[in-house]
């Protein structure tokens, strides 16, 4: 096995345990279609959600899946180039 096959694996089995974290974590958002048709009213908690615990967990989840998506797409073409 390549050092990069290693080291790949390691951070793409950390990211898992800290995206299966960080979802847990968030609270739901369960306003879902009623919430969209209805409108949703602009208040100082929406104004500063990128501060909040809340907003922290969905940058931290965004991240952490796009990291893992490239990361498992390089394993898979590295698996098939010799």
């Amino acid at each position: 096995m390549s050092v990069f096959y290693i080291i790949a694996t390691i951070v793409i089995s950390i990211i898992a345990v800290i995206l299966i974290v960080a979802i847990t974590l968030q609270q739901s958002k369960s306003a879902g279609l009623s919430g969209a048709l209805a409108g949703q009213s602009e208040s100082y908690w929406s104004k500063n959600k990128s501060r909040s615990k809340e907003g922290k967990l969905e940058r931290i989840t965004t991240i952490a899946g796009i990291v893992f998506f490239i990361l498992a797409i390089l394993l898979n073409v590295g698996m098939f180039i010799k």
